[in-house]
């Protein structure tokens, strides 16, 4: 299981894996899994996402910015699962998510 914690905006899944967006308030975040290679060789970083979200809140694409290329798909993966309030518009949104402590 694992604990997440909300302050200022920032959402920590403790231990494993943090993520903020800029623009529009996520209302449902899915956590991005720490892949196995990535955390037993010690890559950490930040994959940056711009993200476009449909006016009812649901993802409708996500496209890597930056980042290590064992952090990108997983980050993306659970990016494309969150659901952000409703719209009147389309809007797009710039995600990063941190794997580490």
């Amino acid at each position: 299981m694992v604990a997440v914690i909300m302050t200022a905006g920032l959402i920590v899944w403790t231990g494993r894996v943090q993520a903020e967006s800029t623009g529009r308030k996520a209302v449902e975040r899915v956590s991005a899994v720490y892949p196995l290679i990535a955390k037993n060789n010690r890559i950490r970083g930040v994959v940056k996402l711009e993200v476009v979200v449909r006016e009812n809140g649901s993802v409708r694409s996500a496209k890597a910015l930056g980042g290590s290329p064992l952090l990108i798909d997983s980050a993306t993966e659970a990016v494309l699962k969150w659901k952000f309030e409703p719209a009147s518009q389309e809007t797009t949104e710039v995600i990063q998510v941190q794997f580490g402590d």
